[in-house]
């Protein structure tokens, strides 16, 4: 692979023609699986009140295809630089149209935690495929740096705008349309994308070791369920082994890839200091992040009494910022530099997470949606840049791998996320202090409160409501202030692991 000085005009080989329409292929995959991620929760009290699942399956229902998805990404990625990207793509998005059709139309919770299994592994093949993709169809690298920020705004347009689609459906519709309008889209994509799409692939792969797989789908799952589990109810032995086992795993992963000759994934990718420091950079916003997201849902709806439609357009700056920040970043980054950008983006998420520590139950939505603005704004300069230095920091024939590993350390990033910051959140709201006769369901969680007020007489459900609230509120607020310290350390890390770090300049020549 060369590299040349750019010109007026690159030839038509590296400017390849319906690159564009390509793109909005990828794009519709990308803003599914993110659309997919954030609608669960809304049908979640729909899904308890129809299937009637236990505790313990209702949280395996929503935490099932994140664990398989953590625990298959890097897999996929490598599977698809070796069958091609194109091929997995299109199969998995297939694949994922059918298995939505099976969440849509389970009958029992344990079909319904399958359906999400099977849709985790559909889903693990589109993320680094959409990414390594774009690295193959865009060798100007000033395209590049764009079409990556569309494909990241599409990715934030989809988390905020999933909650708004899924309330609207649940007002209107029963839970499974939540699932099935997966289909029109997923049909659109593999229709265009047979047409417009490229194959590419490492030309020399060597073998896909599937018992690298099964090491890195072990470990990652050990790790991610130990955190959760964790969060959720405490130190136990089962997690502690579950923990250990994962810890285990991945260090027997690292191990085997470091003797293969031809590893699944090239450790010696992390060597590169902007490789390592942008995906870092991913993990800790996510981190710093999730616990605050994860929540605010809850927060618009049970504390501030809003409509799930409502609540869902409440949280769309966030992806009006980051949409906008996505489609400058990377020329912004040309302007000054790469880690001025991230670490000034990363920075300004961390002060407007400070700016929420002082919400209450009555705050008005200026400044909360002022907040979540700066939010979007803040996340899609440092996503956007850091997606495409990983990107630019790999040769092409390793995009897949190496997009795989960004998508990683987001999925792990956000089981940790929830999982710290949520546990001080839950933790806060146990220890409140309700009217006498509060059963014990309602120090278990704010819809639990809200549940067991509908039962008791009206003052007493009056008081319940209020210090409940007040508790999630408090809880939620320290949460906050967490983020923002995870936030700005993130900052202060970018800066010195991104120093020297520059976008490409030079048309690549494939």
């Amino acid at each position: 692979m060369t590299r040349t000085p750019q010109s007026a005009n690159p030839s038509e080989e590296v400017k390849r023609p319906g690159r564009w329409l390509a793109l909005s292929v990828l794009v519709l995959a990308v803003l599914l699986v993110a659309v997919d991620a954030t609608v669960l929760g809304l049908a979640t009290p729909y899904i308890s009140e129809d299937l009637a699942p236990s505790g313990t399956q209702l949280l395996w229902i929503g935490d099932v295809y994140s664990f398989v998805i953590a625990g298959l990404l890097v897999s996929m990625g490598s599977l698809g630089d070796r069958i091609g990207r194109k091929r997995i793509l299109l199969l998995g998005a297939t694949a994922f149209g059918a298995i939505s059709v099976l969440n849509a139309y389970a009958h029992t919770p344990e079909v319904m935690i399958l359906a999400r299994a099977l849709l985790g592994v559909a889903g693990a093949t589109l993320m680094p495929a959409t990414l390594a993709l774009i690295r193959n169809l865009f060798h100007d690298p000033r395209e590049r740096s764009l079409a990556v920020g569309i494909w990241g705004a599409a990715a934030s347009a989809g988390a905020a705008v999933g909650p708004v689609v899924g309330g609207f459906l649940l007002e209107h519709f029963w839970w499974g349309s939540v699932f099935l309008i997966n289909l029109p889209v997923m049909a659109v994509l593999v229709v265009v994308g047979v047409k417009t799409l490229p194959e590419s692939r490492n030309p020399n792969p060597g073998p896909w070791d599937l018992i690298s797989v099964v090491l890195s789908l072990v470990g990652m799952v050990g790790v991610v369920y130990a955190v959760k589990e964790a969060a959720a109810h405490g130190f136990a032995w089962a997690t502690l082994a579950a923990g250990l086992l994962g810890a285990a795993a991945l260090y027997g992963f690292v191990r085997r890839q470091l003797t293969m000759p031809v590893p699944l994934l090239d450790m010696r990718l992390f060597r590169n200091r902007g490789f390592s420091g942008a995906v870092l950079a991913d993990l800790l916003t996510i981190l710093g992040l999730s616990g605050l997201v994860f929540f605010l849902s809850q927060y618009l709806q049970l504390v501030q009494g809003r409509r799930p439609f409502e609540a869902g357009l409440a949280e769309l700056p966030a992806a009006v910022g980051a949409v906008a920040a996505g489609l400058i970043a990377g020329r912004a980054a040309r302007r000054f530099s790469v880690r001025a950008v991230v670490s000034g983006g990363l920075a300004a998420v961390g002060l407007a997470l400070a700016a929420l520590t002082v919400i209450g139950q009555h705050t008005a939505y200026p400044l909360l949606g002022a907040a979540l603005l700066v939010v979007g704004l803040g996340a899609g300069f440092a996503f956007t840049v850091t997606a495409d230095v990983i990107l630019s920091s790999v040769p092409g024939e390793q995009a897949g791998a190496a997009s795989a590993v960004s998508e990683t350390a987001y999925e792990l990033g956000a089981a940790l996320g929830i999982a710290v910051l949520g546990s001080i959140v839950t933790g806060v709201y146990r220890d409140f202090t309700g009217p006498a006769g509060t059963p014990d369901a309602a120090h278990e969680s704010l819809g639990g409160a809200v549940e067991a007020a509908a039962e008791l007489p009206a003052p007493t459900a009056e008081a319940l409501l209020d210090s409940a609230r007040q508790a999630f509120v408090d809880g939620l607020t320290l949460a906050a202030g967490a983020g923002a310290v995870v936030l700005l350390a993130a900052a202060a890390a970018s800066w010195f692991l991104l120093r020297g770090q520059r976008l490409e300049d030079g048309v690549e020549h494939p």
